[in-house]
């Protein structure tokens, strides 16, 4: 009888199983490795915004940082978590 009941559930954990490995575990592995090029970032790095916006860095502080972009060198204030990658000369 236990062993009835196991195989009722064996479909349910399997699924379970193949949420956590397929799709939970690698999202956060990236997240991981996004935290940490936000984390990397110094000034004179060129970075591409979550809006779109391309810039070079000029200071960098805990939680903020702010960009210099366009010709007239405009500078823009913006937390971390919106910088979307470092682009890489």
């Amino acid at each position: 009888m236990p062993a009835e009941q196991f195989m009722t559930f064996l479909p349910l954990i399997a699924v379970i199983l193949f949420f956590y490995f397929g799709i939970m575990r690698p999202q956060k592995k990236k997240e991981k490795e996004i935290q940490a090029m936000r984390e990397s970032i110094k000034v004179g790095d060129d970075i591409l915004t979550i809006g779109g916006i391309v810039g070079k860095v000029v200071v960098v502080k805990e939680d903020m940082l702010t960009i210099e972009t366009g010709a007239p060198k405009s500078r823009i204030e913006l937390y971390k978590w919106g910088i979307n990658s470092k682009i890489e000369k």
